[in-house]
C-alpha cells in the first residue's frame, strides 16, 4: 500500500516538475521576443534616421545640379536677348537705307527722263539747223561729204596713191623678210641628212648548200617562202646574196629577218617556214609598238591611245617617194612646232597635227579612200581633239584651211619633204603602181590574200578554196587581168596567177 502511494507521489511530482518547465520555457520565450522586438524598433528607428539623411542629401545635390543646368540656359537667353535687340536696332537702321536708296533711285529716273528730253530736243535742234543750211546752200550733207571727199581725191590722189604703193611695197618686203626668216630658222635647226630608203633588201649565202636548201627540191621552198612572206626571191642576181623585194616595206623586213632565222637554224622546210615567219611577224609588232613610242616620246605628245601609236609606229616601214614617213612625220613635227612658237600658235596643236598627218597610210592598202580621209576617220574613232584634225586635214589642200597650225602643218610638209635629197621621184610612183595592183585585185569575192612580185610583172592572187571552185579560177583570172588593162597605166605585161590551196591537218596522238 505504502509503494501505490510512493509511486503516486512521484507520478505527481513529475506532472508538477514538467508543469513548471513549460511554465518556465514560456516565461522565457516572452521575455525573449520582447528583446527581439526592442531590436527591430530600435533598427527602424535607425533606417528611418538614415533615409531622412539620404533624402536631404539628394534634395540638396538635386538643387544644386538644377542651379547648375539652369546657368547656361539663362546666360543664352541673356545673350539671345543681346542679339535680338541687335537685329532690330540693324533692320531699322536698312530699313532707312532702304529709303534713302529707294527716294535717290526716283531722282536718278527723274533726272534720266530730263536728259532724255534733252538729248531729243538737241537731236531735233540740229536737225532743224542742218535743214536750215541744206535749205541755204541749195545742198543735202551728204552730197556735201561726198562733193569734199572727191575734191580732196582730185587734189591729192597722186599723193594718196604713191603713200599707198609706199605702205603696200614697205609692208610685203617686211612681211616677206619676216617669213623667210622663220622658214630659214626652221630649216637650219633640222638640217639633218636623209637616206632615201631603197626597195630590195639582200641576205648573204653562207654557201651553195644553204642556198639549195633554200631553194628546195624542184624550188617548193622557195615558193612556199614567196607564198607566205609576199616577197619576191631573186637567187641569181648575185652568187652569195639573195635578194628580197616587194613594194611592201613591211613585208621585206619580216622576210629578212625570217630568211636569216632559218639560215642560221638550217632546217628549211615549208612547216618550218611558216613557223618562223609567223614568229617573225610577233616580233616585228613588237619592233612598231617600240617605234611609235619612241616618235611620240621624241616629239613629246603625251596622252595617245597605244593603239594609235602602234598605226603611228607602222609608218616606219612605209616609204614616200624613198623617204621614211614616220622619220617625216618627226622631222614635220619637230619643225612644225618651231614655226609655231615663231608664229605665235598653239605649238602642241601643231606638233600633234604635223606627227598624225599621214597615219592613214598605215592602213591605207587596206582600207578605200585617201591617206587624208583615212587619217581624219583614224583620228575621230580614237577621240582625238578636233583642232589637231583641223590641222593634219589640210597638208595636201584636199581641205580648206580652218586654222592657223593647218597652215604650219602644210609649209612644214613641204620643208622637210621639198628639201634636196629627201625623197625620190621613181621609187614613190613604182611604190604606189604596185599598191594599185595589189588593191585592184583584192576586190575581186573570194580573194583572201594578193602578192605583187617580179617588180610589178606579177601577182599572185589566193584564194578561198570554199567560195571559189576550178572553173571559177579561170574566169577570175581573165576578170583581174581585163580590169587591170582597162583601169592601170604600166609598162610590158603583167601575169595573174590565181592559186588556190587545200589543206588537211590531223594529229597523231
Amino acid at each position: 500500500m505504502s509503494f501505490k502511494i510512493i509511486l503516486i507521489l512521484l507520478a505527481l511530482s513529475g506532472a508538477a516538475g514538467i508543469t513548471l518547465g513549460y511554465i518556465l520555457r514560456v516565461l522565457v520565450g516572452l521575455a525573449q521576443r520582447g528583446s527581439v522586438e526592442l531590436d527591430i524598433k530600435q533598427k527602424m528607428l535607425q533606417a528611418k534616421e538614415q533615409a531622412a539623411k539620404i533624402l536631404s542629401n539628394a534634395e540638396y545635390r538635386s538643387a544644386v545640379l538644377e542651379t547648375e543646368r539652369l546657368a547656361p540656359v539663362e546666360k543664352r537667353e541673356t545673350k539671345l536677348s543681346s542679339r535680338e535687340e541687335r537685329l532690330s536696332s540693324r533692320e531699322l537702321f536698312l530699313d532707312e537705307h532702304q529709303r534713302d536708296l529707294d527716294e535717290k533711285e526716283d531722282e536718278i529716273k527723274i533726272r534720266e527722263q530730263e536728259a532724255i528730253r534733252a538729248k531729243h530736243d538737241a537731236e531735233a535742234i540740229a536737225e532743224k539747223r542742218t535743214k536750215e543750211l541744206e535749205k541755204v546752200a541749195h545742198l543735202s550733207a551728204k552730197t556735201a561729204r561726198e562733193e569734199l571727199f572727191a575734191e580732196i581725191e582730185a587734189s591729192y590722189e597722186e599723193a594718196i596713191l604713191l603713200r599707198l604703193q609706199k605702205l603696200q611695197a614697205h609692208g610685203r618686203e617686211r612681211f616677206e623678210e619676216r617669213a623667210r626668216s622663220i622658214l630659214i630658222t626652221a630649216i637650219h635647226r633640222l638640217g639633218n641628212a636623209v637616206n632615201a630608203d631603197v626597195m630590195s633588201l639582200s641576205v648573204s649565202i653562207p654557201s651553195e648548200e644553204v642556198k639549195g636548201k633554200i631553194i628546195g627540191k624542184e624550188g617548193r621552198n622557195i615558193k612556199a617562202f614567196e607564198r607566205i612572206t609576199g616577197v619576191d626571191v631573186l637567187i641569181d642576181d648575185a652568187p652569195d646574196k639573195i635578194m628580197l623585194s616587194s613594194f611592201n616595206p613591211l613585208r621585206r623586213t619580216i622576210a629578212k629577218i625570217a630568211l636569216e632565222k632559218l639560215i642560221a637554224d638550217g632546217r628549211i622546210q615549208p612547216a618550218k617556214i611558216e613557223e618562223v615567219v609567223e614568229k617573225t611577224r610577233a616580233e616585228v609588232g613588237e619592233i612598231i609598238r617600240q617605234k611609235g613610242e619612241e616618235a611620240v616620246y621624241e616629239v613629246g605628245i603625251v596622252g595617245l591611245d597605244p593603239k594609235l601609236i602602234a598605226l603611228l609606229g607602222r609608218l616606219n616601214f612605209r616609204t614616200s617617194y624613198g623617204q621614211n614617213v614616220l622619220q617625216h612625220s618627226v622631222e614635220m613635227a619637230h619643225i612644225a612646232g618651231m614655226l609655231a612658237t615663231e608664229l605665235g600658235a598653239d605649238v602642241a596643236i601643231a606638233r600633234s597635227g604635223a606627227l598624225l598627218h599621214d597615219i592613214g597610210k598605215a592602213v591605207d592598202h587596206e582600207v578605200q579612200g585617201t591617206h587624208v580621209e583615212i587619217g581624219r576617220r583614224i583620228l575621230e574613232k580614237f577621240a582625238i581633239d578636233k583642232k589637231i584634225i583641223q590641222a593634219m586635214q589640210s597638208h595636201h589642200e584636199e581641205y580648206p584651211y580652218e586654222t592657223l597650225e593647218s597652215i604650219i602643218v602644210q609649209v612644214a610638209d613641204t620643208i622637210s619633204a621639198g628639201r634636196p635629197g629627201a625623197r625620190r621621184d621613181t621609187v614613190d610612183r613604182y611604190l604606189d603602181r604596185l599598191g594599185e595592183l595589189e588593191h585592184l585585185a583584192s576586190t575581186f569575192e573570194g580573194v583572201e590574200k594578193v602578192h605583187a612580185i617580179a617588180a610589178g610583172r606579177e601577182i599572185r592572187v589566193f584564194v578561198n578554196s570554199g567560195k571559189i571552185s576550178d572553173l571559177a579560177m579561170h574566169r577570175l583570172a581573165r576578170d583581174i587581168a581585163v580590169k587591170i588593162q582597162n583601169e592601170l597605166k604600166y609598162p610590158g605585161e603583167i601575169k595573174v596567177n590565181v592559186i588556190k590551196e587545200n589543206r588537211v591537218v590531223e594529229f597523231a596522238r
